[in-house]
């Protein structure tokens, strides 16, 4: 992931649905900003949005989500709509997101 400005984050999203709530977020999500592909993510995506860029990652047993954006408040808005999103969707399941910055 190009990250804008440096500012990047990492959060693995453990389930056994990555397929389906990739598609899901990606598609709400992307309602507003539309869906770049990803190279070798059939299932994944890129979400440019306002405040940075989103992207999306299946593995078998989990959901990877990347944050990048220019300054750390910047950042955390990333984050936030990726992960209040994806926690919505994956409620019934306990889906839960935490971030991981670089040191």
């Amino acid at each position: 992931m190009s990250a804008p400005g440096g500012f990047t984050s990492v959060a693995l999203v453990p389930t056994d649905a990555a397929t389906r709530y990739a598609k899901q977020l990606l598609s709400h999500l992307g309602r507003k900003t539309g869906v770049e592909p990803v190279d070798g993510e059939p299932d994944g995506g890129l979400l440019r949005l306002s405040a940075g860029v989103g992207v999306v990652r299946c593995r078998d047993d989990h959901l990877v989500l990347e944050a990048s954006a220019t300054d750390a408040e910047s950042l955390a808005l990333v984050e936030d709509v990726l992960s209040r999103h994806l926690e919505r969707f994956g409620a019934r399941r306990e889906l839960a997101v935490t971030w991981q910055r670089p040191a």
